[in-house]
């Protein structure tokens, strides 16, 4: 697991603590997905396509045994174990259960990895904190707007 620690976000963090709880965690699960998401399309970006279910199986999902109060952890992952599922007007049957995902990531003894999931957090994960602060800040002002009406 790879987290990701913004540091210098004191007056964003000061600002955050003089709101209401369930409204920290509100702004602040926003912003962690916000980044999540930023890491998540690049590597769709980054999946290599055969039928395109790896692509289709890189998602977010929440860390609930991490995410307690003013803390809140995301996961960029790709899911495993999906049945088909009707898409579209055609109704085609896609599946989203990528199996083999780790193969791909890391290779094996008879095939060269292809990563997609190391590549785009190293590639985006400063584009991930900004998309955090950007989304923190907002959430905050949007509060205390609210707050004032």
């Amino acid at each position: 697991m790879i987290e990701i620690k913004a540091n210098g976000l004191k007056e964003v963090s000061d600002a955050l603590k003089q709101l209401p709880a369930k409204i920290q965690q509100n702004s602040l699960r926003s912003a962690v997905y916000a980044a999540a998401a930023v890491i998540r399309n690049e590597a769709k970006q980054k999946a290599p396509v055969v039928t395109g279910t790896l692509k289709r199986a890189v998602s977010i999902t929440r860390n609930k045994k991490r995410s307690t109060g003013p803390m809140q952890a995301m996961k960029v992952i790709v899911r495993k174990g999906k049945k088909l599922r009707k898409v579209g007007k055609t109704g085609k049957n896609l599946s989203a259960d990528a199996w083999y995902a780790h193969f791909v990531e890391f290779g094996t003894k008879r095939m060269q990895p292809k990563p997609f999931l190391r590549p785009a957090y190293e590639a985006k994960k400063e584009s991930a904190v900004e998309a955090f602060r950007n989304s923190l800040a907002n959430g905050i002002e949007k509060a205390k707007q609210q707050a004032v009406k």
